[in-house]
């Protein structure tokens, strides 16, 4: 698993083979890069346990090192099975080199590249071979043709995935390939557990209900050796 994982470097004698891919072009956006970084840290937190699972993106994502420029770098993938490591030393990710592609891919709208998203974007991850590949607005559809989106490849060809939109405004879809559900609720970007209807947490929400939860521990022992102690006393007067 790998997004903020310290990871050896391509200079290292374990990575001393690769020649890292150049990095792509990007044209700063502060919203998209926050949905961005929510949906990996979210991701990654889950995955972790899996060994042999790639959650990583910002990188080129082709066919093979010919096809570098005329390649698309997603905001998000996820692929199992996998060398995380050496994935992440090369910089992207090369079809040829894995032995697969990814089975996840997210794209988070932005003013700047929103169209080429649903349409270009669409047909080169059909033609890669990615599983399911996802949209998320945070706009709600101004920069996509939808708030959220979702295609599954079916014989070399996307089919949509029904997406429901809740009396409340939650709109979600079932990705297969991860196992949960992709929810837009009030502009952000949410996973959700089908099995318990819970909401993901990401890194920071997963360490802060950790240490809570410790709190609240440490409160429970404290006032449970009070009361022994009170009781202690209360026997010694008796």
């Amino acid at each position: 698993m790998t997004v903020k994982r310290t990871l050896k470097t391509p200079g290292s004698d374990q990575f001393a083979d690769i020649v890292p891919l150049p990095d792509p072009p990007r044209i700063p956006d502060m919203q998209q890069n926050k949905h961005i970084t929510r949906a990996d840290q979210t991701l990654d937190t889950w995955f972790r346990r899996i060994s042999g699972t790639l959650v990583n993106g910002q990188g080129y994502l082709c066919p093979d090192r010919d096809n570098i420029r005329r390649s698309p770098y997603p905001n998000c993938l996820v692929a199992f099975d996998v060398d995380p490591e050496r994935i992440t030393a090369t910089n992207g990710y090369v079809i040829s080199e894995v032995g697969k592609p990814p089975e996840f891919v997210l794209e988070v709208a932005s003013s700047t590249t929103g169209r080429r998203d649903y349409t270009i974007k669409r047909e080169q991850y059909a033609a890669l071979g990615v599983g399911e590949y996802w949209r998320f607005d945070h706009t709600g559809g101004q920069y996509h043709d939808a708030a959220l989106a979702g295609d599954r490849l079916v014989n070399g060809v996307y089919e949509r995935i029904t997406v429901t939109t809740e009396s409340d405004g939650l709109i979600w879809g079932h990705c297969e390939t991860l196992g949960l559900d992709l929810c837009w609720r009030n502009n952000e970007l949410l996973f959700r557990d089908p099995s318990t209807g819970e909401f993901l947490l990401n890194q920071l929400q997963a360490q802060d209900a950790l240490e809570y939860a410790e709190a609240a521990r440490r409160d429970a022992e404290a006032r449970l050796s009070q009361l022994e102690e009170e009781l202690r006393r209360r026997q010694e007067q008796e």
